[in-house]
């Protein structure tokens, strides 16, 4: 059997109404003839839009195949337990040159009572962001399902909503039950689990080129809807040149990040899960001791749990996010 190796994929375009043209201009990524570009999914198991290995000995093969075959070699032991055969991440590019919908996920709870896969936790790096540009997470105060549904019915939902500024290089973890939305201006990766149950709110009473309106889930929404007050919703942390620095500690996926201008050897004897890097700035060279592998912003790479030692070279100054899954036992 071939040897595991850490893993590139082809990227997997979306064409959104809100979507731009950034993931082409400033990621360098060429998404054919699609008019704009919302997101670009470039580790993905969910079904139906599941990563291709474009890079070594088993290019053409699906990511969920590879989780099949090797199992707890790739994603780690009590990860495959857990999630059997479906890889439990998924990293994605955004670009938003309009607000996305205002909507809310439901957790893994939730989506189990529903029949519907799981839950929808995320985290979303700003890789750069117009001077006017903001988001939504969560509310202004904290409310009730009625307070919530009065305001909802009498059109001022925009008026209980939290709005917050947004700068490159912030960070916002949205768990599952968190109402939130994207807005114009803003380029981010966004890291989350694999599942796109998502309950759409409010839509900016936008309509497509047919005159139509998307549908909304105000009902099933409900449920899913966390309305307490959460004072910061920017998540704060401290990040130190040429060291790990801890960013989301979660037990859906764990975020660091790497910034770096010297070289960086990383043993993950005690991990056991797979890592994936995803380049944000710079250039990076990963290198393992049969190979090795160029990372450019854009770039995301899994390296399988079983592949305990890397090192990663800066061509330049660069910068790094680093995901797993800890366990939890």
């Amino acid at each position: 059997m071939n040897t595991l190796y850490p893993f590139k994929f082809k990227p997997i375009f979306r064409d959104k109404v809100w979507g731009g043209q950034q993931i082409k201009t400033r990621l360098g990524m060429d998404f054919g003839n699609l008019p704009n570009c919302g997101e670009v999914w470039v580790v993905s198991g969910y079904d139906g839009f599941v990563s291709v290995i474009e890079n070594g000995v088993f290019a053409g093969n699906e990511l969920n195949e590879m989780v099949e075959v090797f199992m707890g070699d790739l994603v780690g032991d009590s990860i495959y337990d857990e999630y059997g055969d479906v890889f439990p991440l998924l990293i994605k590019f955004i670009d938003a040159a309009d607000w996305l919908s205002v909507q809310v996920h439901p957790d893994d709870e939730l989506a189990e009572k529903r029949g519907i896969g799981m839950g929808k936790t995320e985290m979303w790096y700003i890789l750069d962001a117009e001077p006017s540009a903001e988001l939504i997470s969560g509310f202004k105060k904290e409310l009730d399902k009625e307070t919530y549904l009065e305001k909802f019915k009498a059109g001022e939902l925009k008026s209980i909503l939290n709005y917050e500024k947004v700068d490159k290089g912030d960070v916002f973890f949205i768990p599952a039950g968190r109402v939130h939305a994207i807005g114009p201006g803003t380029l981010l990766a966004e890291i989350q689990q694999t599942s796109d149950n998502t309950y759409r709110i409010y839509d900016w009473d936008r309509i497509d080129t047919a005159g139509m309106s998307r549908e909304l889930h105000t009902e099933q929404a409900l449920d899913a809807i966390d309305f307490s007050f959460t004072k910061n919703s920017k998540t704060t942390f401290k990040e130190s040149l040429n060291k790990t620095s801890p960013v989301v500690d979660d037990e859906k996926f764990t975020t660091n990040i790497i910034s770096f201008n010297e070289p960086i050897s990383k043993d993950f004897e005690e991990l056991d899960s797979f890592v994936i890097y995803i380049c944000i700035e710079g250039k990076t060279k990963l290198e393992w001791n049969e190979g090795n592998l160029d990372l450019v912003p854009g770039d995301a790479v899994v390296k399988p749990a079983i592949l305990r030692n890397i090192t990663l070279w800066p061509n330049l100054a660069s910068k790094l996010l680093e995901v797993y899954i800890r366990p939890t036992d």
